[in-house]
């Protein structure tokens, strides 16, 4: 099911929009926005699939909005304004619908963009996307954590620090290592040590009892020399 929400700064079109896709099953309203920042703060929050969004708003309008967005959701258009159709199929929407909007018309726009969302995820399941991050708790925050940045992760009794090389300050979060261990890709990371995992393409040469990262130096452990040999290959002298 396609999770959406509406944006429109008029309850009334709010909730007449709202009403209008009862009669569309197969899509979820998750959310109804009277502002761009509203709009903005929600999908941050949530998984949307789609928009419905009013152009001419106070402060951030609908065409701004969706030009700001990095992570962008299949976009209707709906407007009492003809004149921004063209910026708007610009910005590659699905549709664009004239206030006030036949129901016949609405639905076949809500078809359009369900045709769209089946197709995509049934590419998705043929060919799925290798993960290429993970998602942590960190200081009240949700952290995005990309497996290429994290150099490697100590373990502190009831809390780990991730640390990148894409910024001076270590990620700390409250969760065991061993559980971190399991969101890692086995082929890219590896315990060296009961309170170390190294990520393999940031390791520079490996001795007796250490190895040397990119921008740190940790510590080996006789008990892990196995690993080390699944690693690199070769047996650690």
């Amino acid at each position: 099911m396609m999770r959406c929400i509406i944006v429109d700064d008029e309850q009334l079109a709010l909730d007449l929009l709202e009403d209008n896709l009862k009669n569309a099953n197969y899509i979820q309203v998750v959310g109804c926005c009277r502002t761009a920042g509203e709009a903005m703060i929600l999908l941050q929050k949530e998984d949307i699939d789609l928009m419905f969004c009013d152009i001419q708003m106070p402060g951030l309008n609908g065409l701004q909005l969706v030009k700001s967005l990095v992570k962008r959701p299949m976009i209707i258009f709906v407007t009492a304004y003809e004149k921004f159709a063209i910026d708007g199929f610009e910005l590659d929407v699905i549709d664009y619908l004239v206030k006030p909007v036949p129901m016949e018309r609405f639905l076949k726009a809500c078809y359009k963009a369900n045709t769209l969302f089946e197709l995509r995820k049934r590419a998705l399941e043929e060919h799925p996307r290798k993960k290429d991050h993970f998602f942590i708790h960190s200081e009240y925050n949700l952290v995005k954590i990309n497996f290429k940045d994290i150099e490697y992760i100590e373990g502190l009794k009831d809390y780990v620090k991730i640390n990148l090389v894409t910024q001076e300050k270590a990620v700390f979060s409250r969760v065991s290592i061993k559980v971190l261990e399991l969101q890692l890709p086995a082929d890219m990371f590896y315990r060296v040590h009961k309170s170390y995992i190294v990520n393999v393409d940031y390791v520079s040469h490996i001795r007796r009892g250490k190895i040397k990262m990119q921008n740190a130096e940790v510590p080996l452990s006789d008990s892990y020399r196995d690993i080390i040999n699944k690693m690199t290959g070769k047996e650690v002298e």
